[in-house]
């Protein structure tokens, strides 16, 4: 019979007394995958530090490093499956826990068909190396339609405009920042993210190296950002009116003859003709950002080995796929395209791409029940989650959560964790008790990320330099726990004996292959003279060298050549233009619109339980401009409630300059405090979540990405306060 533990339900184990020894690891919370140099003695860690002789990171740590010991002895990580029963967690065996999920999942497929169990991956599985090669093997099994990630919150117009334009998806140029001359980022704050969609671990060294070489860095967003601050120029533009800048950064490049597109770019005449009638001054009324400054910036960056890139501040509003097309053309068309010091491609060590070891990218094979929105890549967007668990006849009856927290990372976030807690199964691959698993009938957490092998399958393909790089596991696991391939595994094979098939022999070799087995082989078939053997021995891994130019090689297009104007993006130009007259009105009117943020503390909603990671000056208020806060009458340090279309939320507020005026600004991945969540410190940590005031029937308008930014709100005086 199964005891009644306690949650957290596994003791930490006791502190060694052996001699110190130093190893080397990646460090695996955010996407620069930095190199540390580690000491242990027995189970104990004597320090973290950066690993100086590192190709790729060179010594660079964040505080998040610092704090992977803190996840690793986070007393309220699940080390051992449970069950919920009522409001108590009842511990349980690995077996038991295992045929208990698929008993879930399967029983529903019985009674209302596959279609009926929807699968969410969080953003950490791309962080797993074993969720990589193994995770997905459950939601394949399934088979069913409804599949989700964070992806379509984050980052889906990037991987359209990739596939329409390059022919793949995972086909992403990063800015070559250690040759570049100019570097301008829009919405995108890699002295706090260490990059996004983009590699690029000690930032502020490569800053310095930047301005060494007497080279520039030009930020465009609504919020002096850490990166901002540090600048060689920061301009204030409005959100959602990014397009309207990056189009008529294009239009300035056509109009006054600075065009060198490579000999494999098709259809500059019709790309011209499409941006005519985006011209800076068209952009400065809606965006603010002066056409002077437009002009000279365009011609600056069609100087040569100039990088555009953008982020989270562009791909998440209404024509984030309008922008990440503008951007890319800009690129193509002033010839900064796959050139040093302009934007590149990655010839990394284990190639996902030229090996056709991820898919290309589709879209439209299949689209959501109630709104008809497309998927693509087999996902549909994630802001249909909660409408498709509506009504008498949900298309949606269960949930399989993999390392994510919809709840915390998708829009009106309370209405969907309503609906999460009415489905008749919830099943969670996941370390903690958050804000979405509370609902889960069943929780299988896998191992720590101190206890796994890894290998950067996605980062090396997005880094500023080709590297590769094995991490053995600092720390074997405890013997009751499984890895994230393991659960993976077994979850699948228990899904499809309940259909009464058995596994093909290609299926179960490739569920069997540990992840170590199946990097080496990747290694070794690529003819590279690697291994895993080799890179265990090699502390930093193997210095690859700079980006080369891979073009048109390495296009995807039918052809191997590039076109400028593919038809599913361009054709969000006539929504972009039917919108101008309500965003010249917004620009002149006093209303409020709401940006994220984030902090270099941060990593999305599942750090904030490390008080390491936490201490110091609260982060979680409310940003507001000292002349908005005068004009509504409110108070600096005052209690407020933020108002949206579908919520609101009460916040402290802090006057701060740093946002332009008619903007303010929430963190992303705070408000732990609601019933149910077993993470002590982080339920302590003030703050609310900004995507309770997000509303999903607000998406990009070619991918259905989720709108976070550029939120209209109302901001009054709390009630009561």
């Amino acid at each position: 019979m199964a005891r009644r533990p306690r949650v957290p339900n596994s003791p930490i184990p006791p502190l060694g007394t052996d001699t110190p020894t130093t190893r080397h690891i990646t460090c695996v919370l955010c996407e620069a995958m930095c190199g540390l140099e580690v000491q242990v003695r027995g189970p104990e860690i004597v320090s973290i530090r950066g690993h100086r002789d590192d190709p790729l990171s060179r010594g660079h740590i964040c505080p998040k490093g610092v704090a992977l010991q803190d996840l690793h002895t986070d007393p309220d990580r699940l080390r051992r499956p449970v069950r919920r029963e009522g409001d108590a967690w009842v511990e349980i065996g690995w077996d038991e826990a295992i045929d208990l999920a698929a008993d879930l999942l399967h029983g529903v497929q019985e009674r209302h068909g596959r279609d009926a169990v929807a699968t969410y991956l969080g953003n950490p599985n791309v962080h797993s190396l074993g969720a990589l090669t193994h995770g997905t093997s459950v939601p394949r099994t399934l088979g069913s339609r409804h599949v989700f990630s964070a992806t379509s919150v984050d980052q889906l117009p990037h991987h359209v405009v990739a596939w329409a334009m390059y022919g793949h998806q995972f086909l992403l140029p990063v800015p070559d920042i250690d040759r570049s001359r100019l570097v301008v980022l829009v919405g995108t704050n890699p002295m706090a993210s260490n990059g996004s969609l983009w590699t690029v671990p000690d930032f502020p060294a490569r800053l310095r190296e930047l301005h060494d070489r007497g080279g520039r860095l030009v930020v465009l967003d609504p919020r002096r950002t850490e990166t901002a601050a540090v600048a060689d120029e920061h301009h204030f533009v409005r959100p959602g009116t990014d397009a309207t800048v990056l189009l008529a950064l294009v239009h300035v490049v056509l109009a006054e003859g600075l065009a060198r597109p490579a000999a494999y770019v098709d259809g500059l005449d019709a790309l011209r003709l499409l941006v005519a009638d985006f011209t800076p001054e068209v952009a400065e009324r809606v965006s603010g950002v002066a056409a002077q400054t437009i002009r000279g910036l365009a011609r600056d960056v069609a100087g040569g080995g100039a990088a555009v890139h953008g982020r989270m501040g562009v791909s998440t509003q209404e024509f984030g796929v309008l922008c990440q097309w503008a951007i890319q053309c800009l690129m193509a068309v002033t010839g900064n395209l796959d050139q040093p010091g302009g934007t590149m491609f990655t010839t990394p060590a284990i190639d996902l791409v030229g090996r056709g070891l991820v898919g290309r990218g589709h879209r439209g094979r299949t689209t959501s029940a109630v709104r008809g929105l497309p998927e693509f890549a087999g996902e549909l967007p994630v802001s249909v989650l909660a409408e498709e668990m509506d009504g008498e006849a949900p298309a949606i009856r269960a949930l399989l959560t993999i390392a994510g927290n919809p709840v915390s990372s998708t829009p009106a976030g309370s209405r969907l964790s309503g609906r999460i807690a009415s489905l008749e199964a919830v099943v969670a691959i996941d370390p903690y008790v958050n804000e979405t698993t509370r609902h889960a009938h069943v929780i299988l957490p896998p191992t720590g990320p101190l206890e796994r092998d890894h290998y950067d399958l996605i980062f090396h393909t997005l880094a500023v330099r080709n590297t590769a790089r094995f991490s053995p596991a600092l720390f074997e696991r405890p013997e009751d726990a499984r890895h994230h391939w393991e659960i993976a595994r077994d979850l699948t094979l228990a899904l499809l004996r309940r259909r009464g098939c058995r596994p093909s022999v290609r299926q179960r070799l490739r569920l069997m292959a540990s992840p170590r087995m199946s990097v080496d082989l990747l290694l070794r078939s690529a003819r590279t003279g690697l291994s895993v053997r080799r890179l265990s021995r090699t502390p930093g891994g193997v210095d690859l060298g700079p980006l080369q130019p891979r073009l048109p090689e390495r296009l995807r297009t039918p052809d191997r050549r590039v076109s400028l104007t593919p038809e599913v993006v361009t054709d969000g130009l006539a929504l972009l233009r039917s919108r101008l007259p309500a965003l010249r009105r917004a620009a002149s009117s006093d209303e409020l619109l709401l940006i994220g943020r984030r902090h270099q503390r941060d990593n999305n909603s599942w750090m904030h339980n490390s008080t390491r990671l936490t201490r110091g000056r609260p982060r979680h208020q409310l940003l507001m401009h000292p002349d908005d806060l005068a004009a509504r009458g409110l108070a600096d340090g005052s209690l407020v409630t933020v108002t949206s279309d579908v919520s609101s939320v009460r916040v402290d507020v802090r006057a701060s300059d740093e946002v332009m005026r008619g903007v303010v600004s929430l963190p992303h991945g705070y408000g732990h405090d609601r019933p149910g969540v077993r993470m002590g410190h982080a339920v302590e940590v003030p703050g609310v979540s900004m995507n309770d005031l997000t509303d999903p029937a607000r998406v990009e308008g070619v991918s259905g990405n989720a709108v976070l930014n550029g939120i209209p709100v109302v901001v009054t005086p709390a009630a009561g306060a």
